[in-house]
């Protein structure tokens, strides 16, 4: 393990804020087992200590997420938080996602998780699990369709390709669009106006939109969700597109 490596979350407080950063950038910040224990861990400090009002959760200058680790064998899930941590998490504390560079696949995932979105101009957002023949298994075949008009969403999930910063902002999952480089210092502004409020009452009312949005239709989406991953877990395709993948070639599928 390289030093790199060994330092896979900065979390820094600044003032009633806290600030998650992924700082596995040699490997597109993509989650295994390590970072989604440093993940966990940071948002388990966010949501218990009182004086914290909000977290902002980023990545680095170049790349927000590319999402699962495909060499962690799936070891990425906690018990307070699922997938990275984040994306099963119920939290009582409002948390911003910060973005530049691509937050793909699990890393979209991630974001879809979080409570308001900040992206810098160079920021892209794709879901490409049907390009190597699986599918998203975090929440985005269900929290897409919520968060994105239902035919981008589809776009998304079935084409694979990738849309811009300012697609994602015209199409409301992005609060605020900022220059190249400026997510998270705009993400601290926003962030700063949610602190001027009292956080007993922003608490209740994250908490009340959690509850009338999120439940039922959380559980009908994760039933979903597992019977899409049943169809394709023993396919040909999932094989030969995790290894075409891995091996840097073209897929040759078989629909089967």
């Amino acid at each position: 393990m390289t030093d790199r490596d060994a330092q896979r979350v900065d979390v820094r407080r600044e003032g009633h804020v806290l600030v998650v950063s992924m700082r596995r950038e040699n490997r597109r910040n993509a989650v295994d087992r390590a970072m989604a224990d440093a993940l966990d861990a940071a948002l388990n400090l966010l949501d218990d200590d009182d004086d914290l009002w909000v977290g902002v959760l980023t990545g680095t200058a170049t790349v927000f997420c590319a999402g699962s680790d495909l060499t962690a064998g799936g070891d990425y899930v906690t018990e307070r938080g699922g997938e990275y941590g984040v994306v099963r998490r119920r939290r009582r504390t409002p948390l911003i996602a910060a973005v530049e560079g691509p937050a793909l696949g699990g890393g979209l995932e991630i974001v879809l998780a979080c409570d308001l979105v900040v992206a810098g101009a160079g920021a892209r957002f794709g879901l490409p699990e049907v390009t190597i023949g699986v599918v998203p298994t975090c929440g985005a075949l269900f929290r897409g369709p919520r968060a994105l008009p239902l035919n981008l969403a589809r776009e998304l999930i079935l084409v694979g390709d990738p849309f811009d910063a300012r697609r994602a902002y015209e199409a409301g999952l992005v609060n605020v669009l900022a220059e190249s480089g400026g997510a998270l210092d705009a993400a601290l502004a926003l962030a700063e106006r949610i602190c001027r409020n009292a956080p007993s009452a922003v608490r209740a009312c994250l908490a009340a939109v959690d509850d009338a949005v999120a439940p039922a239709a959380d559980a009908a989406g994760w039933q979903a969700t597992a019977t899409a991953l049943d169809a394709i877990r023993d396919s040909a395709d999932a094989a030969e597109g995790v290894r075409a993948f891995l091996e840097k070639r073209p897929p040759a599928w078989t629909g089967r």
